[in-house]
């Protein structure tokens, strides 16, 4: 197993170096670049400022020297190949670059979201599966039940409403019509001047419809995906041989037949990791939090090339890192798997 694991840890740079190349390729060869942005931002300053004036008669507000100075400081006067090599380069030494929109290192502008986005994905990771575990444990011992029917509802219905679309319902009745939580924001423009518990509950009301929106789509997965596989396993012959000999049926669930379904659950906890930061740019955007997600939507709305290829690698490397944390956590939850 220690030797499938090491393999898994050597796969992720060559995974990486794939992603990567794949997206710096696409930088660089879609249109509406930052060398297009800042033609276009000097052809309207020179039309409103010195109407039909051109240069060397190429119909562009700027001359050849001035365009390769531009090529030169995007990086775009080099072939793709030898651009993302010294990309590469760049990020082995710890530099990610500069950001062209906020002229600062792609690093600081990345590593101010963390602690929002953190913030949000681990309370939201937490929550999941300390209510859909339970709850999908319940669901499968009262099968075809009131409560099951009503959870099933309820939970249905929230899979079905998108987390951006309900977060704005959210705000238009707890914030507009009854004026109860605020409309968004991390925290107040007042919150430095609050108490330790004024703090408190002010980050609590600004939380609390984000998180109800990033928890209800998972909702629907983990909880009927745990109660599937547990009912499977409670009509399986070793959980039935185990009642018939004694066992209390309370442990044959708890200790026999949840250890089982817990196995689907550990292989998608991985994926989950790259929600803890990347979280929902749209949520983000409905509440108007600075997160990861909603930096990277911006970053690729402002073709700022630098900062989209900084969150796609650390995207990837939670990812990949996620999966093989998945593979752990099957290992332990099924002591049958032994991975060669």
């Amino acid at each position: 197993m220690r030797d499938y694991f090491l393999k898994r840890l050597l796969l992720i740079p060559p995974t990486l170096i794939g992603v990567t190349i794949i997206v710096f390729a696409v930088t660089r060869i879609v249109p509406g670049g930052p060398l297009e942005r800042a033609i276009m931002e000097a052809q309207v300053m020179d039309a409103s400022g010195s109407g039909a004036t051109q240069s060397a008669g190429q119909g562009m507000a700027i001359s050849e020297a001035q365009l390769e100075q531009l090529r030169a400081y995007y990086g775009f006067d080099k072939p793709i190949l030898e651009s993302y090599f010294i990309w590469t380069g760049k990020v082995l030494r710890g530099d990610l670059g500069s950001s062209y929109r906020y002229n600062e290192p792609v690093w600081d502008v990345i590593k101010s979201r963390f602690p929002i986005s953190i913030y949000y994905g681990l309370i939201t990771l937490v929550l999941t599966y300390a209510i859909c575990i339970p709850l999908g444990v319940l669901k499968a011992v009262r099968h075809r039940t009131p409560v099951d029917t009503a959870s099933s509802i309820l939970i249905f219905i929230g899979y079905a409403i998108p987390g951006y679309a309900l977060g704005s319902l959210l705000m238009l009745y707890f914030s507009v019509r009854l004026e109860w939580l605020p409309m968004g924001g991390f925290v107040s423009f007042s919150f430095e001047d609050k108490s330790t518990y004024g703090q408190f509950i002010d980050l609590l009301e600004h939380s609390a419809m984000p998180l109800i929106c990033y928890m209800v789509g998972s909702f629907a997965l983990v909880t009927l995906l745990l109660k599937n596989h547990l009912m499977d396993n409670l009509a399986a012959d070793y959980v039935r041989t185990a009642v018939a000999k004694g066992v209390p049926f309370r442990q044959s669930v708890l200790k026999h037949a949840l250890r089982n379904s817990l196995i689907p659950i550990a292989t998608t906890f991985g994926q989950n990791i790259t929600l803890l930061v990347g979280g929902s740019f749209l949520i983000e955007r409905v509440f108007d939090i600075d997160g990861f997600g909603l930096l990277g939507l911006t970053s690729i709305l402002d073709r700022d090339y630098p900062v989209v290829m900084g969150t796609v690698l650390l995207a990837s490397l939670l990812l990949l890192i996620g999966n093989i944390l998945s593979d752990i956590l099957v290992a332990l939850v099924d002591p049958r798997i032994r991975f060669q």
